[in-house]
């Protein structure tokens, strides 16, 4: 092809004696001159070959304006002029595609707040990238001048031929009219990209339904009162369009299909469906992987048990149904622990959660739950963060975002559905097949399960759902769950079990005379501490009647708890405690085992006492604040027999009068006392 070389134009030795397949009438089949009158006149002098050939991709060049003027009027009857097939070249050669007007028309919005159609950025693009290299030729049409040695027509001549042939190669839509192309380059020059923009893109004044109509349109869609059909909303948009200059819509078609636009269908969705289901249909759905390995992501939700059974009501007999929490793991849908109840609450995610870690003999790395008032107090009681390193939850009513409310859908209508007692699934499930038989039920109600037998049969259905494949495997969810290892999930053993299932009272209460009294569920629980021997430890009670404890207990095993005490570094254990210990009032009803206990804790109590009373006076002396000291009596211990005075320090014998001296039990003390009137009682006060 034509080129330039070290400045001077050339054609290749092919162009010269071969025809041009493209060539017009009268040229078809010509060449410019013969191989053997090349060779003579290239021996002669007569054309000047400025390059030998050199092989496949280096051709033999001759300059052009060495051809006798013969050979160039053959080569512009053939080929075409030279000169604009460099243009040409030139031109598709440089025609670089304009990157930041690809960004601009991609972000450019329309009068009407939409974005340039795809096909028409590709368009605007591909004619900025050809105005860009028109204008760099013409701002370099001196140095082409001179280059073209003064022989080339004009510069604009030249530009408006090769344009035209470009426009389908390599394509652009600018302006075929001479004057209008050297106008759209100017205006070019001045707007930039936006001036190559269709003004009919995006013309608001063309739509037939205004924003205001629009909006019109859309309240009375989701007008409750009344309620209004298309046909209905089309009337009454007609009957006031001329109060605000609207156009008249001709079909309802119009209005549905204004309605149904997505954008559109947003705004009245929720008043026609509820906000629900608007937001299930249009919220971000997230498209998440499961995890590959057990125990990593632990979901937790409760659902109502989708079978009926029976229960007797102030004699009647009614069909009733109940609740059921599930904890499942998610790798391999296996449910791990459940727990049956007439509601979702505390207890009932606390028993599924125990039993699913029995179960798997693991803590989870991950729980998602919803957000129930039950797993709030989980929280607040530490519960939740004890079992798994990470809790988060999950917003309910978003089915789609829980794996195991799809699992809760199969599980319905794969297992239990197969029983007669079926109450169909969720109410949100739309498939005849999972509504229940009422008429059948009704006429059966005396064999439907009991509660206990409901128990025992939704047991089995959950064995079952855990020995089928899983969906994705193959494999048995069980299996599959046995045989994978997760090395992020920590075992657990009694000690852990302790720490993850006892619970601690959420307030300290105080340990007093009659041990410490702890609320569970709105039921008291009384505790003591116990010395070897199965008596109170009543040395503990010495140092400690008083004291505030916090209890940590078993909520499926009361008889023994935990007492804390708050230190500066936090929660301290310091003993076990058991029940108190209840004496029969009744001699009829003592038993020998409450007899003893009796006598030993007295015989006990005694000894304190009498052991108390004398370090007392021991330590009295050694400070000189005795009683004794300063000539008065120490009153005796009541209840007490004298024999205990052998015990006394050898400091505290005093003579005494023998009026003074009398052994009394101490109810018949508090008997006197209570007999006496209020001065006798001042009196024996200031003795």
């Amino acid at each position: 092809m034509a080129d330039w070389h070290n400045k001077i134009l050339a054609v290749t030795f092919k162009e010269l004696t071969t025809p041009n397949p493209e060539a017009k009438d009268g040229a078809v089949g010509m060449s410019v001159i013969s191989e053997s009158n090349y060779k003579w006149h290239v021996r002669q002098g007569n054309i000047k070959v400025i390059r030998s050939g050199k092989g496949l991709g280096n051709p033999a060049l001759i300059e052009y304006e060495s051809l006798p003027m013969r050979f160039k009027d053959r080569f512009l009857m053939i080929w075409g002029d030279p000169y604009e097939l460099v243009e040409e070249s030139m031109m598709k050669d440089e025609i670089i595609i304009d990157r930041k007007a690809r960004k601009f028309y991609e972000e450019h919005l329309l009068p009407d707040g939409t974005h340039i159609p795809d096909e028409f950025q590709a368009e605007y693009v591909q004619n900025a990238s050809v105005l860009n290299l028109l204008i760099e030729m013409l701002n370099h049409r001196k140095a082409m001048r001179k280059a073209l040695n003064n022989g080339m027509r004009g510069v604009w001549s030249t530009i408006y031929g090769t344009v035209d042939k470009l426009r389908n190669n390599p394509g652009h839509t600018l302006p075929k009219s001479r004057a209008r192309l050297r106008d759209k380059i100017n205006e070019y020059k001045k707007k930039g990209y936006e001036c190559l923009v269709s003004g009919k893109l995006g013309n608001t004044n063309t739509v037939k339904i205004t924003e205001e109509g629009g909006t019109f349109l859309v309240m009375q869609k989701r007008r409750r009162v009344p309620i209004m059909s298309d046909e209905q909303i089309l009337l009454e948009y007609n009957r006031v369009a001329p109060a605000y200059n609207w156009k008249q819509l001709e079909s309802v078609a119009s209005v549905t299909n204004y309605l149904n636009d997505p954008e559109n269908m947003q705004r009245w969705y929720d008043a026609i469906h509820g906000e629900l289901k608007a937001y299930q249909k249009f919220g971000y759905k997230f498209k998440t992987c499961l995890p590959s390995l057990r125990d990593a992501l632990w979901y937790g939700d409760g659902t109502k048990l989708n079978l009926y059974y029976k229960a007797y009501e102030g004699g009647r007999l009614v069909v009733k149904t109940t609740q059921v929490y599930e904890v499942m793991d998610a790798y391999s849908e296996t449910l791990l622990g459940y727990h049956i109840s007439d509601t979702e609450n505390y207890t009932a995610q606390y028993n599924a959660y125990r039993m699913a870690v029995e179960t798997s003999k693991a803590r989870p790395f991950e729980i998602v739950v919803d957000n129930q008032g039950g797993h709030k107090k989980l929280d607040n009681t530490g519960f939740m963060s004890r079992i798994s390193r990470v809790q988060r939850n999950t917003m309910p009513y978003r089915g789609s975002g829980k794996s195991i409310e799809a699992v809760f859908g199969r599980f319905q209508s794969q297992i239990l559905h197969q029983d007669w007692r079926f109450t169909g699934q969720n109410i949100t499930a739309k498939s005849d097949k999972s509504r229940a038989n009422l008429e059948f039920i009704a006429a059966n109600k005396e064999n439907l399960y009991t509660l206990d037998e409901l128990k025992a049969a939704y047991k089995a259905a959950r064995e079952e759902w855990n020995s089928k494949p899983h969906p994705a495997t193959g494999t048995a969810r069980k299996e599959m769950y046995l045989s994978s290892m997760n090395p992020e999930a920590q075992g657990v053993d009694r000690l852990d079990m302790i720490e993850l299932f006892w619970l601690m009272t959420p307030k300290p209460a105080t340990f007093t005379a009659s041990g410490i009294e702890i609320q569970i569920e709105g039921r008291k629980y009384t505790y003591d501490v116990y010395a070897d021997g199965g008596i109170p430890d009543l040395n503990f009670r010495k140092k400690n009647i008083g004291k505030k404890f916090y209890t940590q207990y078993d909520p499926n095993d009361l008889t023994q708890v935990r007492l804390y005490e708050m230190t500066a570094s936090g929660l301290r254990y310091v003993t076990d405690a058991l029940p108190y210990f209840e004496v029969k009032r009744a001699l009829q009803e003592a038993t020998h085992e409450s007899s003893t206990f009796v006598r030993r804790v007295l015989d006990l109590e005694k000894e304190i006492r009498i052991s108390t009373y004398f370090n007392n006076i021991e330590i009295e002396h050694e400070h000189g604040v005795a009683p004794e000291q300063f000539g008065l009596n120490r009153p005796k211990l009541k209840g007490i027999s004298m024999n205990s005075e052998r015990r006394r320090p050898a400091c505290t014998q005093t003579q005494t009068r023998k009026k003074d001296v009398e052994t009394v039990e101490i109810g018949a003390y508090e008997k006197e006392v209570s007999n006496m009137t209020y001065d006798e009682a001042a009196m024996l006060d200031k003795l």
